[in-house]
C-alpha cells in the first residue's frame, strides 16, 4: 500500500527528542516505499541591526544544525535511505517548510509534536500546528 505513497518526504528537524522521533519515522516510511528522506531545518533570522552581536550566537546554532543533520544522514543510511539536507534562514518557519514541500513536491511532511519551542504548547508545538494549518502536503505528526 506505502510502495509508491510516500517517495518523496520532508522532515522538519531541531535537534529535539520529538524531531528525532520524526526522523525515525520517516525512515520506516522511506524503507517501504523506497522514498527519499529530506531533512530541513529553519534558522531564525535576526533584524540587521541584532546580527552584529548575534554573530557567535548563529555560528553556534548553525554547527548544531549540521551535527543532527549528519546523525540523520548516519541513520538513514544505516537503513539503506537516501539523505538530503536543507537549512535555511528565515522569520517563519511554518512558512518555509510548507513553501519548500509544496514547491519542491513532497509527498509527505513529518514533524515532532513539539520541538525546541515555547513550553506553552503543551499538546502540539507552534510550528507542527502552524504546518497543519497551512499545508496542502499531508502532515504526519510524530509525538
Amino acid at each position: 500500500m506505502l510502495q509508491n505513497r510516500f517517495k518523496k518526504i520532508l522532515v522538519g528537524m531541531d535537534g529535539s527528542a520529538n524531531s528525532i522521533r520524526g526522523i525515525n519515522e520517516a525512515i520506516s516510511l522511506a524503507r517501504q516505499s523506497q522514498g527519499v528522506i529530506t531533512g530541513i531545518h529553519v534558522l531564525p533570522e535576526f533584524p540587521p541591526s541584532y546580527e552584529i552581536n548575534l554573530k557567535s550566537y548563529r555560528a553556534q546554532l548553525s554547527k548544531q544544525a549540521k551535527k543532527f543533520m549528519e546523525s540523520a544522514k548516519i541513520s538513514s543510511a544505516r537503513h539503506g535511505i537516501e539523505f538530503n539536507q536543507k537549512i535555511a534562514s528565515s522569520k517563519n518557519a511554518v512558512d518555509t517548510i510548507v513553501g519548500f514541500a509544496r514547491k519542491n513536491k513532497f509527498d509527505v511532511i513529518v514533524i515532532g509534536s513539539r520541538g525546541l519551542g515555547s513550553p506553552k504548547a503543551h499538546y502540539i508545538g507552534s510550528v507542527a500546528h502552524g504546518i497543519v494549518n497551512n499545508s496542502k502536503t499531508p502532515v504526519l505528526i510524530v509525538k
